[in-house]
């Protein structure tokens, strides 16, 4: 079963791990330390089960409600935990890849301690436009701008993601605010989250400098 089946087959009823602080992207691998009882409570059954869940956030205003169940923004995704290790006092460091976004469709009524969802699967279209090129140029030439560590790791997967994908990861890698990436992840039209990202680029790019080669020159 692929990872792609193994989400359409949860997406009745997926678990939720509603993060303010992180957006997953598609494609993208997320480091998560979960310490909270409920989210203990949540991996748990994932790891017994098919190690599918979503990571969401939630809708603003959710501050002085966190301990309960705030409303959560619709758009999500869900991935599988690929890697998970238990540490002292059951808590777990995981990480999630991600698989596909998602749409909240209606919250399910239970009586376990974490949330449950039934959702939508939206997967993206394929997808070819000149805007594909143009990002991996800008990327191209922000690799010179970064540390050779992150342009080395960003690179290789730039140059082999096409459509939407390409779009993710490059986001995932350089795009920092939640909100945003939050709006990112809620871009359907592909060409749009290319361009969208693109400008990202381009904003960035002009805040750096050239990394200088060290050593004498010719």
């Amino acid at each position: 079963m692929t990872a792609q089946e193994r989400v359409e087959r949860a997406a009745s009823a997926l678990k939720v791990f509603p993060l303010p602080s992180a957006v997953l992207f598609p494609h993208t691998v997320i480091p998560l330390h979960i310490f909270e009882p409920r989210y203990r409570a949540l991996v748990r059954d994932a790891l017994a089960g098919d190690r599918v869940m979503a990571l969401g956030q939630l809708e603003p205003g959710w501050e002085g409600r966190y301990e309960g169940r705030p409303p959560m923004q619709p758009m999500m995704c869900a991935g599988i935990i690929i890697w998970d290790e238990q540490v002292e006092e059951g808590r777990y460091n995981i990480l999630l890849q991600g698989v596909s976004r998602v749409r909240l469709v209606s919250e399910l009524s239970n009586d376990k301690l974490y949330r449950e969802v039934s959702a939508e699967m939206l997967p993206d279209l394929p997808y070819q436009g000149p805007e594909e090129e143009q990002l991996r140029q800008a990327v191209f030439e922000l690799a010179g701008r970064v540390p050779p560590s992150f342009a080395e790791n960003l690179l290789p997967v730039a140059a082999r993601a096409t459509g939407g994908m390409l779009a993710d990861v490059v986001a995932s890698a350089i795009v920092p605010e939640p909100d945003r990436r939050q709006e990112l992840l809620g871009e359907l039209d592909i060409k749009r989250r290319l361009e969208g990202v693109l400008e990202d680029v381009g904003e960035l790019i002009a805040r750096l400098q050239p990394v200088r080669p060290s050593g004498p020159m010719n």
